[in-house]
């Protein structure tokens, strides 16, 4: 076990912080590692060496930038292994998935946003102005515990390509794939205080740095209540913000479509990387005269899949991230109950070691319960019953979230019903996302857009000269 150190101004450096933190596999329950708090003076070196960058960085050809996060993008690759292997010991999340999606969907989407920034332009001419496209200054990341590589990816990219300096701020549940990634950025040789990166806690670390004033960014992905959170840190320097957040998300099923499909995509969702997914698809919207058909479709789907230990290779369902957060997945379980729904699968904590909940389903569920309305974070899916397309509309849109969706069932209709959910990023059938389309959501899911020229244009400030 080691004592990790932090990352700034282009270099390894000893914390003047003595407090530590443990990292605890969730698989074993047994502590791995340690990582730094990191304390205000921390945060100041890593912020000032940021600061010090940014004038030279955000003048430094786009295309030159882009080499340097190519060879971030190569080291990924080169090293996707001990990525793969950090991430199955730190958040249990199974082999295929990390390798997969984890850290296969990393590589894609830094691949397709590099491929879309040459033929961005930093420069334009409207009537007899020059408009230009610039960098803030410092961008806070602050990134989550359940996509360890790919949410610091998402914002790393787009803003280093922008012309900005970023300081990251990785949560304590799984600070060591983001350690991993320094050393590969470190690797890659970018100037002095362009990438840096701090651990600590968010309610000391983090709120201490989105709150300091030469930060000129705050990318935020987390909950929706921490979100909210940040606008009083960001109105006192008027920051630009950035925030993905929750998701309540609707599978919505058609009569005349694949059922297997829908149960399938909504499923997967929440079974891989144990439904820890904001844009899962935690709510099932079906007929009610297909309801009886549609248990039988997820009992089937649900038989033969394998909750054991994520680093074997056809476990599909890992444990739970923390004790913590069991513990309150499996309070919503309690508390589904107590309004009255029925479980068809699950329930439980599994008796064995390991942060272990069964994958669950709920069903007789009503659109008010909570567990209908709040994000749960858990391997549970909630099935919900219509009468009318109408309706099925209306029950998918009433929600304070708007991240993701699916529709199944006839092309022409299903996209038609998708035209009026209101959310950000909508599945129709089979339909793969693109790594050069917008991800975000509406309402209380966020602001801002990442991944292609989307998520780079919100790191970019404009300015037009006149002649």
């Amino acid at each position: 076990m080691t004592k990790q150190t932090l990352y700034y101004n282009g270099k390894w450096q000893d914390a003047q912080s003595d407090d530590y933190a443990d990292v605890i596999n969730p698989t074993t329950e047994e502590v791995i590692d340690k990582v730094v708090n990191a304390n205000e003076e921390d945060v100041n070196r890593a912020v000032s060496a940021a600061k010090a960058a940014f004038d030279e960085w955000n003048t430094t050809d786009p295309s030159k930038r882009a080499k340097y996060v190519q060879k971030i993008l190569d080291g990924i690759k080169e090293r996707e292994e001990e990525l793969i292997e950090t991430m199955i010991e730190e958040l249990g999340t199974s082999r295929q998935f990390a390798k997969n999606t984890q850290v296969g969907l990393a590589e894609k989407e830094m691949g397709a946003t590099l491929e879309e920034i040459d033929s961005f332009s930093f420069e334009e001419e409207v009537d007899n102005a020059t408009v230009i496209k610039e960098g803030y200054g410092v961008v806070a990341c602050i990134t989550p515990w359940n996509y360890p590589l790919n949410q610091i990816q998402r914002k790393i990219t787009p803003a280093l390509l922008a012309g900005n300096t970023v300081v990251v701020k990785p949560p304590n549940l799984t600070p060591l794939t983001a350690l991993l990634l320094a050393d590969i950025v470190d690797k890659a040789g970018l100037p002095d205080g362009v990438f840096n990166l701090i651990t600590g806690d968010g309610s000391s670390t983090g709120d201490y740095l989105t709150s300091h004033e030469d930060v000129s960014v705050i990318s935020f992905t987390g909950s929706t209540e921490v979100g909210k959170s940040l606008y009083e840190k960001a109105k006192t320097t008027v920051k630009q913000i950035v925030l993905e957040l929750g998701g309540k998300s609707p599978m919505v099923y058609l009569k005349g479509g694949d059922l297997e499909m829908a149960v399938k995509n909504s499923a997967n969702t929440l079974l891989h990387n144990q439904g820890q997914t904001c844009s899962a698809l935690s709510r099932l919207f079906v007929p009610k005269d297909e309801l009886e058909r549609t248990k039988e479709v997820i009992k089937d789907f649900y038989k033969d899949i394998k909750v054991d230990d994520p680093s074997d290779e056809d476990t599909m369902v890992g444990p739970i991230v923390s004790e913590g957060q069991m513990e309150t997945v499996l309070n919503y379980i309690e508390k589904g109950k107590e309004e009255g729904a029925e479980v068809l699968l699950g329930g439980n904590k599994l008796d064995r070691k390991g942060y272990y909940v069964e994958p669950t389903v709920f069903v007789n569920v009503t659109n008010d319960m909570t567990i209908a309305q709040e994000e749960i974070f858990g391997p549970v899916l909630v099935v919900i019953t219509y009468d009318s397309v109408e309706e099925a509309i209306e029950l998918a849109n009433d929600s304070i979230y708007g991240l993701s969706g699916g529709v199944v069932g006839p092309e022409d209709e299903a996209i038609k019903v998708a035209r009026k959910l209101k959310t950000g990023n909508i599945t129709i059938n089979d339909g793969a996302r693109t790594p050069k389309a917008p991800f975000g959501g509406y309402k209380q899911s966020g602001l801002g857009r990442e991944n292609g020229l989307y998520g780079v244009e919100d790191y970019l400030e404009l300015k037009a000269i006149f002649k």
